[in-house]
């Protein structure tokens, strides 16, 4: 019988101590105290035998069904452009595939990662400006806060943008996106529409 209301808990979180519960599926214990092993919810029960009045509830972890989208090498990816420099752009990776992410990823492209001729040529305010949702590959795990992506290939860049103006715009060539309103022309690294 459960005691407790469920709590999602991820892995290495602390969930009691050996004097006050059992550790059931999904638990270790270290040093008398009980971690979760695995993400999942937390649930408490009770022994429904009467006999053990002295016994400990149980603490387990249960895996979840929710997916949960992680960026792994080779992934494609969805994210807004959050900030730039001259040699890269952060973005906010807000679905890798078709999952969203519950989580905030952080992504870079480099300069060099953005085409796949004339990487000498490439200018950051030429590709990208902030506020674009772009659509990139993860082709790297980076470093610790960063995952390194790239749009090299044709399907990869900009898919929507706005312009100065605040009007959305569509891509009128691979590097060129238009203000249908104003007709005025900005350059992105635009990704192949499908």
């Amino acid at each position: 019988m459960s005691t407790a209301s469920p709590v999602v808990v991820t892995p290495g979180r602390r969930l009691g101590v050996e004097q006050e519960y059992e550790a059931g599926t999904g638990t270790y214990v270290r040093n008398g105290v009980i971690y979760s092993s695995i993400l999942g919810t937390r649930t408490i029960s009770t022994s429904s035998d009467e006999e053990s009045d002295d016994a400990k509830a149980t603490v387990s972890v249960e895996r979840s069904n929710t997916k949960f989208a992680i960026p792994i090498i080779g992934s494609e990816i969805l994210g807004r452009v959050v900030r730039m420099n001259p040699r890269a752009a952060s973005v906010a990776i807000m679905m890798v595939g078709s999952t969203p992410c519950q989580e905030d990823f952080q992504g870079v492209v480099r300069v060099q990662d953005i085409r796949a001729t004339e990487k000498d040529l490439v200018q950051m305010i030429e590709s990208f400006r902030p506020g674009d949702i772009i659509r990139a590959e993860v082709i790297s795990l980076g470093d610790q806060r960063s995952y390194y992506l790239a749009t090299v290939k044709n399907e990869h860049g900009v898919v929507f943008a706005q312009s100065t103006d605040g009007n959305s715009m569509v891509p009128v060539s691979w590097e060129e996106m238009q203000d249908p309103k104003t007709l005025i022309v900005e350059k992105r690294k635009c990704a192949k529409t499908f």
